[in-house]
Parts: C-alpha cells; sequence; structure tokens
C-alpha cells in the first residue's frame, strides 16, 4: 500500500505553515462551509470564470471546482521552489537559443538529434533568427509535485502558453472577499501584482524597431477557445486589448491593429493561439486565426511574439528528459529540482521494461496534455491497460513512462466534512530582461478520492496557494 505525505501533517502534530488554519478548519459548522462553497461558486459564475470542454454533450463551459482550503507553503521552502524554476527557466531558453542555432549540445552527443530537429514543434522557419534579448519562451508554467517534506518533483515544462494564471489570482480574490479575516491573522505573500509583471516582461522584449513604449496586445483565437475567459481578463488587467487574428494587419515592416480611429501599430503580441495557426502564408494555409505576413515581420525585427513560434520543442515529454543535462550543459550548475525518473520508449531496454510492468506505470504521449493520452497503471483495469498496450506497440516513440508518484495531499473540504486529496503546483515564471514569478502558483487538486489525476477537464479542481512571509 502507497504510503502518501499530508502537508499539513507531520506525524500527529500540524505543520508550523498551517498552525493557524487548524482551528479555522476544526471550528467551521458544516452548514457555514456549505455556504460558503456555494457563495465562492455564485462569485465564480458571476464573474464568468469557467472552463471549456467539448465533445463531451451537455454545456461546454464549465464551472471549474474550488476548494476552500488553502495550499500553504513556508517561506524557505518556496526560495528553493524559486531559486529552481528560475534556473530551469534559464536553461531551457538556453536550449531554444542553441538548437535555433549552433545546437552545440547536440554537436556534443547530449542530445539525439532527431529527438529536436524531427520534432513536430521544431519550427524550420526561424533557425537563425534570435528573438529580442535571446528569450524565446516568455511564460513557462513548471508542473511540480512533492512526495515528501523536502522532495519535489518537476513533472512537466510548459514553454508555450501554459494557462490557468486566472485562476491562481481570481481564487486568491475569492478567499480574500469571503475570509478578510484569515488574511489579517496570517502574513501572505502577495500574488496580485502577476498583471504588471507580466506586462513588464512583455515590454521589456519589444523588437528592434520599436522607438517608443511598446503597444502589447493579446492575440486569442476567440471566444470558443477553452481559455477565453483568461484571455480577456488578462488583458483587462494589463491595460491592454485582446484582439483576433482578423482584428490585425500586415502592412510592410510592421503589424498593425485596426481601430475605430485608423491603423495603430503592434509591437509585442502575445500569443495564445499555437504555432501552425499563427501566419497562413508560413505554416498551415487553412488557417483563420492568424495573420498573413506576420512571420516576414517578426523575423525583421518589427513585432516580437511571445512566446516565440518554436519554443514548444522545449516542453515536448521527450526533450523534458533532457533539462538536466541542460541545466549542466549550460549554466555549468547542478539541478536545483529533480525530473521525475522517466523510460523513454524508444530505446530498446526502456521499452521492454515498460512493457513488463505497464500495470505498475504512468505513461503519457510525448505531445498529450490536459490528462488525455496517458495511462495510470495502478488505477486502470486490465482490458485499459491491454488496450493501451496496443496503443505502444503500435507507435512506442510516441510515448514515455514514469514510475506513479505518491503525490502529497492536501486537506480538502469535500461533501463529507475534510479529507486528504492528492495536489500539484504550477508556478509561472516570466522571463524578459530579467526573470520573476510572483509567490505562488495555480494549485490542482484531484477531489475524486484516489485520483492522481488533477487536470480540471478530468475531474480536478483548484486551490489558492499561500506562501507566508517571514
Amino acid at each position: 500500500m502507497m504510503s502518501y505525505y499530508n502537508e499539513m501533517y507531520e506525524g500527529d502534530s500540524v505543520r508550523d505553515p498551517y498552525a493557524r488554519l487548524r482551528e479555522w478548519v476544526e471550528t467551521m459548522p458544516d452548514d457555514f462551509r456549505q455556504m460558503k462553497q456555494a457563495e465562492a461558486e455564485a462569485l465564480f459564475r458571476r464573474i464568468g470564470i469557467t472552463f471549456a470542454v467539448y465533445g463531451e454533450g451537455g454545456d461546454p463551459d464549465r464551472l471549474i471546482p474550488f476548494d476552500m482550503m488553502p495550499r500553504v507553503f513556508e517561506q524557505a521552502e518556496w526560495r528553493r521552489l524559486e531559486r529552481g524554476i528560475k534556473q530551469r527557466a534559464r536553461a531551457l531558453n538556453a536550449f531554444l537559443r542553441d538548437v535555433y542555432g549552433r545546437g552545440e549540445i547536440i554537436r556534443a552527443g547530449r542530445i539525439p538529434a532527431r529527438l529536436v530537429y524531427q520534432n513536430e514543434a521544431f519550427e524550420k522557419s526561424v533557425v537563425g533568427f534570435v528573438p529580442p534579448r535571446g528569450v524565446y519562451s516568455h511564460i513557462i508554467g513548471i508542473d511540480l509535485v512533492r512526495t515528501a517534506k523536502d522532495e519535489f518533483y518537476v513533472l512537466e515544462d510548459n514553454c508555450r502558453t501554459p494557462s490557468g494564471v486566472s485562476y491562481m489570482l481570481e481564487n486568491r480574490e475569492i478567499m480574500m472577499r469571503m475570509f478578510p479575516a484569515l488574511f489579517r491573522g496570517n502574513r501572505i505573500e502577495p500574488v496580485d501584482q502577476y498583471p504588471d509583471l507580466l506586462r513588464r516582461t512583455l515590454e521589456s522584449v519589444a523588437p528592434a524597431k520599436c522607438s517608443d513604449r511598446p503597444t502589447c496586445v493579446i492575440l486569442t483565437p476567440g471566444h470558443y477557445n477553452s481559455a477565453y475567459y483568461e484571455h480577456s481578463f488578462l488583458a483587462n488587467l494589463m491595460g491592454v486589448e485582446l484582439v483576433e487574428g482578423q482584428d490585425l494587419f500586415v502592412d510592410g515592416e510592421f503589424c498593425y491593429m485596426r481601430t475605430t480611429t485608423g491603423p495603430k501599430r503592434v509591437d509585442v503580441i502575445y500569443r495564445r493561439i499555437d504555432d501552425p495557426y499563427l501566419d497562413p502564408l508560413c505554416f498551415r494555409p487553412d488557417s483563420m486565426l492568424g495573420i498573413p505576413g506576420l512571420m516576414d515581420v517578426y523575423r525583421s525585427g518589427g513585432v516580437s511574439i511571445c512566446s516565440a513560434p518554436g519554443a514548444g520543442v522545449a516542453d515536448d515529454k521527450a526533450i523534458y528528459t533532457f533539462v538536466p543535462e541542460m541545466v549542466r550543459f549550460y549554466l555549468g550548475e547542478e539541478p536545483i529540482l529533480n525530473n521525475v525518473q522517466t523510460w523513454t520508449l524508444w530505446k530498446d531496454d526502456d521499452y521492454r521494461y515498460v512493457m513488463e510492468h505497464l500495470p505498475e506505470l504512468v505513461v503519457k504521449e510525448v505531445h498529450g496534455s490536459g490528462g488525455y493520452g496517458m495511462l495510470v497503471g495502478p488505477k486502470s483495469t486490465r482490458e485499459e491497460i491491454e488496450a493501451f498496450r496496443a496503443k505502444i506497440q503500435a507507435n512506442p516513440s510516441n510515448y514515455i513512462a514514469q514510475p506513479t508518484l505518491a503525490l502529497s495531499t492536501c486537506p480538502t473540504f469535500v461533501d463529507e466534512g475534510i479529507a486528504p486529496r492528492h495536489v500539484d503546483l504550477r508556478p509561472y515564471c516570466l522571463c524578459g530582461d530579467r526573470i520573476e514569478l510572483v509567490p505562488g502558483g495555480l494549485t490542482r487538486v484531484a477531489l475524486r478520492e484516489g485520483s492522481l489525476v488533477v487536470n480540471s477537464s478530468q475531474g480536478g479542481g483548484v486551490k489558492d496557494t499561500w506562501v507566508l512571509s517571514e
């Protein structure tokens, strides 16, 4: 039987970070808790905080489950995580500069060339081009899991357009509205500076041809996108325009936005659409979401795109296994945060081991996301395991495997009262002329008893994440 680290307790004692929450939890009447839970849901609904799930029938816009019990980190715990996240962000951007340039890490035999150059996320159209300040991935979401008091592991890196930061901000706002006394009695680091830091980051990577204060926009696929609420939310908080592809056009060396007073030049595009849809003249010719000619302007220094086209090659799950080596190769340091042990199925020995131990492992598609395209062996039926085995046999290089981790648990409000549920953490690291992150992140919680899948599309919820001041 696997044992799990409960972040609130050490033996029978409550850990220091949670000491002031103990009385709050234990003295909260059931009817008051239910009233506050209903109040939180009403606030989420009124504000419009939903996510979209398509193809399952019913209303695609769903309320994300919110758990009122916060997750708490001590300052010392957070400082270590912050150092590790910043280190990883520096290495990932160094890797991107390298593979779109001389490819020294490949020449040195540290990473197989085919994993990079034959990767579907590798964009030949930007080879040799270096974006402003050499930053390719400007917003990096590092997914972390905890297995013991001092053991944290990186589950994956999200270097393209990591979502969920709106939940981090709204979770805090709603908790402060509902329980102001909690915040008066605890020294909690703020997260509300994130939009200002994000805008400053975007402005710091303005293109070479920008001479005034940069005009930034957020490029969205539109209101049918699952993260559209977040796109509009961030645009509003940053004070920038939310645009769709049809709102922008290229003329000569620059990109412009259509406005009621005439064209306005755009300097920085925070894109929330995938590479293939950015420019129909460069990528998918059938794209109706992008801007024809955008890539020519980008490569000539007329506009910055955040994150850069091609950044996705750094967060491929097959590349993930080499990030510790990137840290050593580019930074000359030992990794502060470790990877989860990973078997890559294109290797014969790894393939044989995984096929022999499939019921014990978690297997993921290399390009999968959202909790889809994966097998959690210990939680799967024999039929599900055998069906997945056939998928692996058909295309082994499309999968990686990892041990089933003993994800830590946090106390969570459930129908019966309070119970431990598994959690992960996604802090958001901003990379521009400096590397910054707010003290906290998005804690996702697997609300189903025993479940290890925290994704909202798979029944997961969210919590406020506290970092205590010293």
